[in-house]
């Protein structure tokens, strides 16, 4: 009889295999307490364990094989980062001086104050920031340990990895050999595993939890990493059907892979501009990994993120030059610092919390209040325009005078970098993103005083429906369809257009499928994704015709029901491949 076990789908595709249990045991972690001269050689071990941690990750990444993809050595380097922030470099080693404790314990305290930094934060993606923290610390930890049981030997070829939880860095171990899929007790969609595993193409299934108790080594099982499902001793039948899910599968896929050098244009001619989301420099091999494209956001706050005090402005400009050049004249659309709300850092002071952060002090708010933060970023930002084409973008706009004194800000310190002999791009286009109702209610006002306007939807459909995507109770009523929000939308494209100013799409409707000729058929033709979603985009684009779509998309803007427009959508999407949506 079949065995069937419900997970969260990770990562699109079949796989069909034999289970390979994939354990560790974990660390047992006790506090000692030592004598005074034993604290340097503690420390001394301590910093033996980080040194070692960082050499195993540069030697995993040399192991990286050449076909895969280039956010692989970019997750591999966001713990190398990691293992040098002070954070867990030189806090222990406080802990370890202060309370006369054993490395593993001060390492455990450090981890424990972290996570639940982590876990007070709203946001999904960077609440999940805490499964990379876990994982590098459980690397140092083994290393500490060194009598603890080391990592299991690679799996088979093709096999089905099944584990309680794996780290980037087992990721990548495990597709060099070249495994068929994952499935794990835990995780998430939003953590590095689940995005490195789609990445990868590696079919994936997590969040099973009784996948390891009642999975057993060598029995052959089928996993449907977008349905979520683990499915094991499948009949003939069944087996058969998957079988042939596979075989259009990899035909799928290697449609998908021919999309990196066709243009980006509709089947009726119409061309689109295709470019990247990034949170990191890193994120930038990913984008060449994509092709010849820009970045439509950079988002900079993920550099105050994790340290104690700001990045200053030499050390932004580097990383902005950095950025500029590694995209080799394509364009960089930076974001100006977006904290607070739910995304907090210890290097800025915003004060105490407020009862609903996303409605307070945050964003071009946060940076109009402390000129101190906001004029360096802008500094980096006008020097670094002067080694590429550079776009600034001011995030969560609300009225014209947060605008005015933006740019005014702006102003001055072209005037003070031009007294002092440095060089910047004196066009450099500044534009503004366009994520408040009340900001796309007067979209054109913006426009006539801007270069460009990026729609960011992930903001715009939570204030405009009053509802907290992250809520259990309410994101059910989370709907990118609602007559409210497509009609902001069509306002700020309106708005933008009679001004004469292009206008992109950088949230997560743009870098979904599912929408793509609906906002082709609304007029959107600048579309900034993640690197890993453009072929898809690509592939929805060059088989749309905007002269039919225009006006069902239209249509469907009219629609009051919900199940309408979910059918009117669908038969939008008629015609495409229906793995891809």
């Amino acid at each position: 009889m079949s065995l069937l076990l419900n997970g969260i789908g990770i990562s699109r595709g079949v796989a069909i295999g034999r289970v390979h249990r994939y354990d560790y045991t974990a660390p047992d972690i006790r506090r000692h307490t030592l004598a005074v001269e034993a604290i340097e050689p503690e420390i001394k071990r301590f910093c033996a364990a980080l040194e070692t941690a960082a050499a195993e990750l540069r030697a995993l990444k040399t192991r990286i094989p050449e076909d895969s993809s280039s956010e692989v050595g970019a997750f591999i380097d966001t713990h190398l980062l990691m293992l040098e922030d002070h954070l867990l470099s030189r806090v222990p080693v406080e802990h370890i001086r202060a309370q006369h404790c054993n490395a593993e314990w001060a390492l455990k305290l450090q981890h424990d104050e972290l996570i639940a930094t982590f876990d007070a934060m709203a946001d999904p993606y960077l609440r999940t920031r805490r499964d990379d923290v876990s994982h590098v610390v459980d690397r140092i930890l083994r290393l500490l340990q060194h009598d603890a049981e080391r990592p299991p030997a690679a799996p088979p070829r093709t096999s089905i990895v099944v584990a309680e939880d794996l780290s980037p860095s087992d990721v990548v171990a495990l597709q060099h050999a070249r495994i068929g899929g994952l499935v794990t007790e835990y995780g998430g969609p939003l953590s590095h595993t689940a995005i490195l595993a789609r990445s990868l193409g590696i079919p994936a299934v997590m969040g099973t939890h009784a996948a390891g108790r009642l999975l057993h080594d060598t029995e052959r099982v089928i996993i449907d990493g977008e349905a979520g499902l683990v499915l094991a001793d499948a009949d003939e039948a069944l087996t058969r059907r998957f079988r042939q899910k596979l075989r259009a599968q990899r035909a799928r896929n290697e449609r998908l892979r021919s999309m990196r050098t066709l243009p980006t244009v509709t089947a009726d001619g119409a061309d689109v501009t295709l470019q990247a989301n990034i949170e990191l420099d890193t994120d930038l091999n990913a984008v060449r990994q994509a092709g010849e494209i820009g970045v439509g956001l950079y988002r900079t706050e993920f550099l105050f993120i994790g340290r104690r005090d700001p990045p200053d402005e030499e050390e932004q400009y580097k990383i902005y030059r950095r950025a500029v050049r590694g995209l080799k004249g394509q364009v960089l659309t930076i974001r100006t610092l977006d904290l607070g709300g739910d995304k907090l850092s210890d290097a800025v002071d915003i004060g105490e919390q407020t009862p609903n952060p996303a409605m307070g002090l945050r964003a071009i708010r946060l940076s109009l209040r402390e000129p101190a933060l906001f004029v360096p970023q802008l500094r980096a930002i006008l020097r670094a325009s002067s080694h590429g084409p550079v776009r600034l973008m001011l995030p969560m706009l609300t009225d014209l005078s947060e605008l005015h004194r933006a740019l005014e800000l702006i102003a001055e310190q072209r005037e003070a970098l031009s007294s002092e002999g440095r060089h910047y791009d004196p066009s450099m286009p500044i534009g503004a993103m366009i994520e408040v109702p009340a900001a796309a209610l007067i979209a054109e006002d913006f426009a006539r005083r801007l270069d460009f306007l990026s729609i960011g939807t992930n903001d715009l459909i939570q204030y405009t429906l009053a509802i907290d995507r992250t809520d259990d109770a309410v994101n059910d009523l989370y709907d990118p369809l609602h007559p409210a929000v497509l009609k902001l939308v069509r306002l700020t494209l309106d708005g933008a257009d009679k001004a004469g100013i292009p206008v992109a799409m950088c949230g997560e409707m743009a870098g979904d499928p599912a929408y793509t000729r609906l906002l082709l058929g609304l007029g959107l033709r600048e579309f900034s994704v993640p690197p890993n979603r453009h072929a898809e985009i690509k592939y929805v684009i060059t088989r749309s015709d905007v002269r039919i779509i225009s006006a069902r998309a239209a249509q469907l803007c009219t629609l009051p029901n919900r199940q309408e427009r979910l059918q009117a959508l669908a038969e939008l999407n008629r015609g495409l491949d229906e793995l891809l949506l």
